[in-house]
């Protein structure tokens, strides 16, 4: 059963009167309410606050990494295991085609379900995890294969056991590593983006932003505890911190903003998925024609940080 957010109730509404008309086989009220449907859409998506992007970037029914890798990755075959500790569940990695071109995927995924999000760790990735990412991203430039990156996390594990094993380490090593790789790679933001949990696999080409996700240094949860200690400045904290893809697009910190299906892709992850290996395919072919590359890389990444007075 699809949810639906506060903001979306009129659009529930008028989704329960077409399937009421469906059942009572009344084609001319499906036209009359499809158009309504059409035009709600519009009105709700069209004029959201950042805090209700917040909401859609965290909707239960947004596609998750391995939603997207079922759907755009064929013949595919996973990768586990880090070789020093073990298979940390909250990053995924697969070889195989999309389209007709091989690639590998990385992929933090949240999982759904109570067993299987506790099996994901809700998507916060231990220090194996990020070394899991990294071994992989060494396979796909050993091998000459294009890299993609889907980030979904709320940020990385801060368990006890996940400090003892190196977790900063381990995201500073894949920043370094990442950033040096011999192999395109294309990093796209499919829902949270949050605080070094996903830079460690945001170093990239390019670095892309679904319509509705957020990427941020900080959750908006994190910001008004410390910057108010009040749960109530929640929407102030979400505006402040500038985490939509058109805010970061403007201060250049991504370089484009993947467009959704009309109704979201948590409605439409088929859609949402096409607009996903189309990017991926147009912007590889665009950095394999540049044989510098890893320079304009470096100099994406060393103009992170500039600022005038």
């Amino acid at each position: 059963m699809a949810t639906y957010l506060d903001f979306e109730q009129k659009l529930k509404a008028i989704q329960d009167d077409i399937e009421s008309a469906i059942i009572r086989g009344d084609t001319h009220a499906q036209e009359i309410l499809q158009k309504a449907l059409q035009k709600e859409i519009t009105q709700v998506y069209s004029g959201m606050s950042d805090y209700q992007k917040l909401q859609l970037a965290r909707h239960p029914d947004r596609p998750y990494a391995m939603d997207y890798i079922e759907l755009i990755l064929k013949d595919k075959y996973e990768i586990c295991g880090d070789r020093h500790f073990h298979d940390d569940k909250a990053v995924v990695c697969f070889i195989g085609k999309i389209g007709e071109q091989s690639a590998v995927v990385i992929g933090e995924e949240k999982g759904r379900g109570t067993k299987n999000k506790l099996m994901r760790n809700f998507g916060m990735p231990h220090p194996e995890g990020y070394r899991k990412a990294l071994r992989v991203a060494k396979l796909a430039e050993k091998f000459k294969l294009p890299l993609l990156m889907l980030v979904d996390t709320s940020g990385a594990y801060p368990g006890i056991g996940a400090e003892e094993r190196g977790q900063s380490e381990a995201i500073a090593k894949n920043l370094q590593e990442f950033a040096a790789l011999k192999t395109p790679t294309i990093s796209i933001v499919i829902g949270e983006g949050g605080s070094g949990g996903a830079l460690a696999i945001g170093v990239a080409d390019r670095l892309a932003m679904m319509q509705y996700s957020i990427f941020s240094v900080i959750s908006p949860e994190g910001c008004a505890a410390i910057l108010w200690n009040d749960p109530s400045k929640l929407e102030t904290a979400t505006k402040a911190l500038k985490i939509t893809p058109d805010e970061l697009k403007k201060l250049n910190l991504i370089d484009s903003v993947i467009q959704e299906p009309s109704i979201g892709a948590h409605r439409d992850k088929h859609n949402a998925a096409k607009a996903i290996e189309e990017y991926f395919l147009n912007e590889l072919e665009e950095i394999k024609q540049d044989e510098s590359y890893l320079d304009k890389r470096y100099e994406k990444l060393m103009r992170y940080g500039i600022f005038g007075g």
